[in-house]
């Protein structure tokens, strides 16, 4: 099945900022998403979405070009949208943006953050199968990942947190816990009562939270997000967030720190050079899209949520023995691809996996022309799994679904793999 070379151009889908882009506009865009792989591979892997951009963050864009306003960045109405923003989407209504720093991205944001509240050598709890750069960043910057995984359900495990919370105090003098909220690769959005048994498990044992809240403004129809800071016990916490997932903007640098009433002190020592980081044009893009850009982003969570369920069919119907459970949040399906026996879990708790090798995303990309993220990458309880992007097309989502069924079943059975080898 081939995609079509003209975008829908219905009422319904004119809001709809995944049905407006062909394959073939696509592949002339540059960036790692369409040029890691071959022309005829479909790419479903990184978080980059298969849109144009918001008409408020283009014209911000377009009127600074013209003014020649590209010059060092100016953060304060970027915290000031963001405020604006939160108390409209979530509530947030005592949002301070005086408790604010602009930082480069969320992950480097988290890096200093980090710097600010642990020591060389201290743990970092993260809840696994998660985001690969955590444990990249996390141990580049010196310190020690500490697991504490997912329940079968998928959400956090008060029992292993509480575990991974002791052990990490037990080998530092100032641990932290790195919250995905909403959780990458999961899609699970964590409840209110979920966040509060979080704050109060980093209470008891000293553990300082980081809440990564990138995909926050990317809930989902029957999912509402509950911001860290916003939960009884996270006055000490802080929040690292951006418009940069939900409204693909990876490329134009900008994220905000945020720190509860009682870290702002920590926030404060934030050396003054992080903030020449953050790209002037980067701030002014997500200004735009926190004050402005609301009204695209709700036709955009409209066409993700019509895309998820369209997934489910499609799995259902192609790929019915791969595991799938509805995202909450983002626009990122965690896929269990555990029966086509192409993983192995090595005694001891490390994975041991094949997936380099003949993993499932390594058959997808050779077999079926399709390019996913490897679940080993996402630490413990991710081999065998893949993650797919489906912020994209109907069309290219059915193609890659229906080459992946193909190649399913056309492959040839794996060889057995002995866990004592």
């Amino acid at each position: 099945m081939s995609c079509p070379t003209r975008s829908d151009s219905s009422p319904a889908a004119t809001r709809n900022p995944l049905t407006q882009l062909t394959l073939e506009q696509l592949r002339r865009r540059t960036s790692v998403k369409w040029r890691t792989f071959a022309p005829d591979v479909l790419p479903l892997w990184v978080a980059e979405m298969d849109v144009h951009l918001a008409p408020a963050v283009v014209d911000a864009l377009h009127r600074a070009i013209e003014l020649g306003d590209t010059g060092y960045a100016n953060p304060t109405a970027y915290a000031e949208a963001f405020g604006e923003f939160a108390a409209q989407r979530w509530g947030w209504t005592d949002f301070h943006p005086g408790r604010t720093a602009v930082v480069p991205d969320v992950m480097l944001g988290i890096v200093e953050v980090l710097r600010l509240v642990t020591d060389p050598g201290d743990a970092v709890v993260v809840c696994s199968p998660v985001y690969p750069p955590f444990y990249a960043f996390v141990t580049h910057a010196g310190r020690r990942v500490v697991e504490a995984p997912l329940g079968a359900d998928l959400r956090m495990d008060p029992a292993a947190l509480d575990e991974a919370f002791r052990r990490a105090r037990d080998h530092g003098s100032r641990p932290a816990f790195l919250l995905c909220n909403p959780h990458n690769p999961t899609g699970v959005v964590p409840h209110r009562a979920e966040l509060e048994v979080v704050a109060d498990l980093a209470g008891r044992h000293g553990v300082r939270v980081i809440a990564d809240e990138i995909h926050a403004p990317l809930a989902l129809p029957g999912a509402a997000v509950t911001p860290y800071l916003t939960v009884a016990g996270s006055q000490d916490a802080f929040a690292v967030t951006s418009a940069s997932k939900a409204w693909n903007l990876a490329g134009l640098k900008a994220a905000l720190a945020v720190a509860g009433p009682h870290a702002a002190a920590d926030l404060a020592r934030m050396p003054e050079e992080v903030s020449h980081g953050p790209s002037h044009l980067g701030v002014i893009a997500h200004t735009a899209a926190l004050r402005m850009g609301g009204e695209w982003l709700d036709g955009l969570l409209d066409g993700l949520h019509t895309n998820r369920t369209l997934l489910e069919e499609l799995l259902a119907d192609h790929l019915p023995t791969v595991g799938y459970r509805r995202p909450e949040s983002t626009y990122l399906a965690w896929l269990d691809c555990r029966p086509f026996g192409l993983h192995t879990d090595r005694p001891g708790g490390e994975p041991g996996v094949v997936s380099e090798v003949a993993g499932p995303a390594k058959m997808f990309l050779d077999r079926a022309r399709v390019a996913l993220s490897s679940g080993h990458a996402f630490g413990t309880g991710g081999a065998g799994f893949v993650r797919l992007n489906f912020a994209t097309s109907p069309a290219i989502l059915t193609d890659a679904v229906v080459r992946m069924g193909r190649a399913a079943r056309d492959a040839p059975s794996p060889p057995r793999v002995d866990p004592d080898s």
